[in-house]
């Protein structure tokens, strides 16, 4: 990705992103399989569904598809395990904290666009502590469609005051990546997040694949940001 000096916001995806979620939200299932008397399961097996939500733990925790007859009850109680303990173990990625910090020294706005609902978007950017220092946070049901539907990074923009052609936005998901370019900006796979099933990173058609949050800065480098 060739660096320009006109970018003027950095927005990011949420979880696999910024924030290692995992844990967390793998403790959910697990406290729903122990209430269920099943053993719970490993880190390694629940991270690699991570971005896929609630649908994808019940899917390697009870083979359960949203079409079956238990799943609803089922989903609302792993949320309500996840809203009760949200941030237990959930932290940012190495490295992202020097992103956000060299972006903010630099001036230029930065952003969070998750799928996530609002009702667990807010309290985790909070305790996170990211509340007060993003310029924009856009949750799963803020816009009309979630991503890959360009509707909340446009909405994104709109509220930090900036466009979309002077915007990037980095994730961890093809979602995130289709729905970058649809809204006409320059995009970054986050490849230390949770990729989750399907199409190689490098088939996503992400202007650069970033292996690390400081590859970040590397890819952003202009004048404004060192």
């Amino acid at each position: 990705m060739t660096p320009r000096d006109d970018l003027r916001c950095v927005l990011f995806d949420l979880d696999g992103t910024l924030a290692d979620t995992a844990p967390d939200l793998g403790g959910a299932l697990n406290r729903l399989l122990e209430e269920e008397g099943l053993s719970p399961l490993p880190l390694e097996v629940t991270r690699p569904v991570t971005s896929q939500g609630v649908r994808g733990l019940l899917r390697v925790g009870l083979g359960l598809e949203p079409t079956d007859a238990t799943y609803h009850e089922r989903a609302q109680r792993v949320l309500a395990h996840y809203a009760a303990a949200i941030c237990e173990n959930t932290r940012l990625f190495d490295g992202i904290d020097a992103v956000l910090e060299a972006l903010e020294a630099a001036g230029i706005k930065w952003g969070i666009v998750t799928n996530k609902h609002a009702r667990f978007t807010d309290p985790l950017v909070a305790a996170l502590g990211l509340d007060v220092r993003a310029a924009c946070v856009v949750s799963g049901d803020s816009a009309p469609h979630p991503k890959p539907h360009p509707a909340p990074l446009l909405l994104a923009c709109d509220k930090a005051g900036v466009p979309a052609e002077a915007s990037v936005y980095i994730g961890d998901d093809l979602r995130d990546i289709q729905a970058g370019r649809a809204a006409g900006m320059r995009t970054i796979a986050a490849a230390w997040g949770y990729l989750g099933h399907g199409s190689p990173v490098e088939e996503w058609g992400a202007d650069l694949i970033a292996e690390n949050p400081a590859a970040i800065l590397g890819a952003l480098s202009c004048k404004h940001v060192q």
